[in-house]
Formats: structure tokens, sequence, C-alpha cells
């Protein structure tokens, strides 16, 4: 993984919050890379070319779908009881 000190985070990575594991666990980063790539490429193709309304919002829901993806898979590998 390329160091983000060198780099500014992509879309998907601020998107799912990749530099936040207080927990230092190497399952949730690597959940919250997979997402962010997922993320990245819905961005990149939501850039690549003009888009209709509808397909602005179905864009956005898939944002919104791949970051409760995300906090869901996380809860389920740190829940403690």
């Amino acid at each position: 993984m390329e160091d983000m000190t060198t780099r500014p985070m992509t879309f998907g990575e601020m998107l799912v919050g990749v530099d936040f594991n207080p927990s230092g666990d190497p399952k949730v980063n690597r959940v919250k890379q997979l997402c962010a790539e997922l993320a990245d490429i819905v961005q990149d193709n939501l850039t690549s070319k003009g888009h209709s309304q509808l397909s602005v919002g179905i864009h956005q829901n898939a944002f919104s779908e791949i970051l409760n993806a995300q906090m869901n898979i996380v809860k389920a590998i740190t829940f403690k009881y």
C-alpha cells in the first residue's frame, strides 16, 4: 500500500475514513481499503462522463451503500459481546 503521507487521499479513502482505526486491527484496515477502492471505482465512473440526474442519484446511493457496508463489516469484526 502506498504511503498516504506522500500523496493526497483518494475520494474513497476520505469517504471511509481509512486513516481512522483506533483498535489498530489489520482486518479493519483491509475492509476500509477494499471499500475505498469500490468508492473510487464509482467516483471515477461518475466523473468520466456526463450523467443524468437519475445516474447521479444512483452513484450517490452506491456511495451510501459502500459506506454502510464498511461500517457494518467493521462493527461485525470488532463486536465484543
